[in-house]
């Protein structure tokens, strides 16, 4: 299923941020720094395994419970 990889990003970006501008910004920052640019993500992005278990850690790391 293409474009699950950019949904949990969205999905940390947002539930970290809780619709604060600045927190978004340093949220995907930090995305970045870790080698995940959101914006390197569409819909139609194929879900690479190894991208996709670094999203689930980095998750993990800010206790965000991602959906399936």
């Amino acid at each position: 299923m293409a474009g699950k990889i950019k949904r949990h990003l969205n999905e940390i970006i947002s539930s970290v941020s809780n619709n604060n501008v600045i927190l978004q910004n340093t949220t995907r920052t930090k995305l970045i720094l870790k080698g995940l640019d959101p914006n390197n993500f569409n819909d139609n992005s194929e879900d690479d395994p190894v991208v996709l278990a670094k999203v689930l850690a980095f998750a993990k790391d800010f206790n965000v419970k991602l959906s399936d």
